[in-house]
């Protein structure tokens, strides 16, 4: 037998070394791919951790058809829509298919969020412990709006198909539809303790009001249900005899406080004659106070020339997003700032064009407004960016069309655009939440995922976030308060 020259025996322990090497790079490999998904001992607010293993989901609200949808989750962490490992192609929410699902209502606090389809009127609550469908929370045919407050002990909902505001009393267990034709907003502050509900193209305001045993419907009512012995009706809010201050209101701002409602004047924009906001007294707007003659609410009304529908407070300014019209006929995005305590306005900031419906805060001292119908209004016609989503600096004032183009710019283009390859415009803005302190926010945007960084407005590549279908809305499930959304 021949003895191994020492060259070849260091060879060979090379080669054992480096099997040795890779054997335990693989298992170091192993042990760290499962280190991504470790939660805390202690989970924020005692959270159960859910079945994904994930910790900053985003749960985006699909349809494919019209007729079938879905909601997906997202990892918000790592902007992926698999695991790390890639062993698990997708995250969704089981047990739920309703087909349009356009309107989500998200509850972090509580764990919990609602799910409202267009296609079919079911609204379906989601489990975000279990990540699972729940069971129905009743069903509102044709509503374009729904009103839930935290306590989850009713649920209001303007049905405008039908011309019904709709409650839902889980109290009792029953549900009441008052007639209240062309009513498409409505409205319950955080107490649940004033309703208040919207007509199209009128400047009347109305509120819920929920009788005592065996009293009768008082005067002045529009509609009691039921008839015979009423529970609920339906009543209008008086304006003030001498100067009316309501002008198509289409939404309202409950203050903090529990003191005042500040109703939202649409005007102009929604075929009245003056935008503003409206103060009423919260406390003569109780759902007790029910016996004629309704007391007065009113406080003071202040005119708000960019315009009014949608707005958002940080307890001492409330910023409010609208369009004032142009010279030419064009409507044009505005913001406006309004001191809380004198009353003051800003004068008007440029902002995306469109029909202005979603507000938030977010990462990096920033505000964050999202509209529809954007391509149509004056910024197009200018050959601005006439994106729908606007990103305001609290700091410096600064408002930006996100995502930066110019579209007298061949050769500028949107970084991710969507399938219509519109190179400009992304589209529609239905959907936006923040994801706390990661410094993003995720959007449904022209009916694909897109999220932002809120440092520098930059777009994150979405190559593994775009879903299949149309994406409708998004929510943060982590967040630490419900107004991520």
């Amino acid at each position: 037998m021949k003895n191994r020259s020492p060259l070849s025996q260091s060879f060979c322990a090379q080669i054992l070394c480096g099997l040795l090497i890779a054997v335990a790079t693989i298992g170091l490999a192993a042990c760290n791919s499962n280190d991504y998904y470790k939660f805390p001992q202690f989970t924020f607010a005692n959270r159960p951790i859910p079945p994904s293993k994930l910790a900053n989901r985003v749960m985006v609200a699909v349809t494919v058809n019209g007729s079938q949808g879905s909601l997906q989750i997202l990892d918000s962490l790592r902007d992926i829509r698999s695991n790390v490992q890639n062993t698990i192609p997708s995250f969704s929410i089981s047990g739920f298919g309703a087909g349009f699902p356009n309107m989500i209502f998200n509850f972090p606090e509580q764990v919990l969020g609602y799910v409202y389809s267009n296609s079919d009127g079911s609204l379906n609550k989601i489990d975000y412990s279990k990540e699972a469908a729940s069971g129905s929370a009743g069903t509102f045919p044709t509503s374009t709006s729904l009103a839930i407050p935290t306590s989850f002990a009713h649920i209001y909902a303007a049905e405008a198909g039908t011309g019904i505001l709709g409650v839902l009393d889980n109290t009792t267990g029953k549900s009441y539809g008052l007639n209240l034709p062309n009513v498409y907003r409505v409205a319950v502050n955080q107490g649940d303790t004033v309703v208040l509900a919207m007509v199209r193209n009128s400047d009347t305001l109305y509120r819920l009001i929920k009788l005592n045993a065996n009293q009768a419907a008082p005067s002045g009512a529009v509609d009691c249900q039921p008839v015979t012995l009423p529970v609920y009706c339906v009543v209008p809010v008086p304006d003030s005899p001498t100067k009316p201050s309501l002008d198509r209101p289409i939404g309202v701002y409950f203050s903090l406080d529990g003191s005042l409602a500040y109703v939202l004047n649409c005007g102009p924009e929604c075929g009245g004659k003056t935008a503003g906001i409206t103060l009423l007294q919260q406390g003569a707007l109780t759902i007790d106070i029910n016996t004629p003659p309704f007391p007065n609410a009113v406080n003071t009304s202040v005119a708000i020339p960019g315009g009014v529908t949608t707005s958002l407070s940080d307890g001492t300014t409330l910023y409010l997003a609208g369009q004032q019209l142009q010279p030419d006929g064009l409507w044009a995005g505005r913001l406006t700032l309004l001191n809380m305590s004198t009353l003051t306005p800003s004068a008007p900031i440029s902002i995306s064009d469109g029909n202005h419906t979603k507000m938030l805060f977010a990462d990096d001292n920033t505000l964050w407004i999202g509209s529809q119908f954007c391509a149509t209004g004056e910024r197009a016609k200018l050959g601005q960016n006439y994106n729908c989503l606007t990103s305001y600096n609290l700091g410096t004032g600064a408002a930006s069309i996100v995502p930066a183009v110019n579209p007298q710019d061949p050769n500028s283009a949107v970084p991710f655009p969507n399938a219509n390859q519109n190179q400009w415009y992304l589209g529609d803005l239905t959907g936006l939440c923040w994801v706390e302190g990661l410094h993003k926010v995720y959007t449904a945007y022209g009916g694909q995922v897109h999220a932002f960084n809120t440092t520098d407005l930059s777009e994150i590549n979405n190559q593994f976030i775009i879903i299949q279908g149309t994406a409708l809305d998004v929510a943060y499930m982590d967040a630490a308060t419900n107004a991520a959304n």
